[in-house]
């Protein structure tokens, strides 16, 4: 009986090995985001800005705003600050924010962007890699306002996972710096 189990056993192997195997197809994330439609911010806020309607707008108060992505899982935190004589030490402050994320970033892009006929200075930085933050911004008219922002998902920092969610929110955060407005 041990000796037919044996052979049993070493017929099915011999069997069993003689297929070819085959790779199986790289698999891609089928992820679709809607068309962003924008809507104005006007609100209390010393400014207002165009944001997307897959975000709602927290408003804390004219200092804490917040951008949530329910979808998404994710948020962009915002800070306002009135400029008084403190322009270089605000700008030091946020980038220091930015480049305390060096740690787990694989790079770090910054993008300037201005509007000289808005008053619109800013800088969007993209950090790549399994950072907290992938995205964060400033933006100012360099003598009386100055917003920063930075992009955080509620979620373990996996920037391959979470690449076409920063990407999807980059165009957000693009078009809320182009439509930037400040109140006087």
């Amino acid at each position: 009986m041990k000796l037919f189990s044996t052979f049993l056993s070493f017929t099915f192997l011999f069997i069993s090995c003689d297929s070819d195997v085959t790779p199986k197809p790289n698999a891609y994330l089928n992820l679709n985001y809607p068309q962003a439609k924008y809507q104005d911010s006007y609100n209390q806020l010393p400014y207002h800005f165009k944001y997307s309607d897959q975000a709602i707008l927290n408003v804390q108060n004219n200092l804490w705003s917040d951008l949530h992505y329910p979808k998404l899982k994710a948020d962009i935190n915002m800070t306002y600050q009135k400029v008084d004589n403190n322009l270089a030490e605000l700008i030091t402050d946020a980038e220091k924010l930015t480049y305390k994320h060096a740690l787990k970033a694989d790079n770090i892009e910054m993008y300037p962007y201005e509007n000289r006929n808005k008053k619109i200075y800013a800088k969007l930085f993209e950090v790549s890699g399994d950072a907290a933050s992938s995205i964060q911004f400033q933006a100012t008219d360099s003598t009386k306002h100055f917003l920063s922002g930075a992009l955080y998902f509620n979620v373990s920092p996996n920037y391959d996972s979470i690449l076409p969610a920063i990407n999807y929110i980059k165009k957000d955060i693009e078009k809320l710096i182009e439509t930037l407005e400040w109140k006087n």
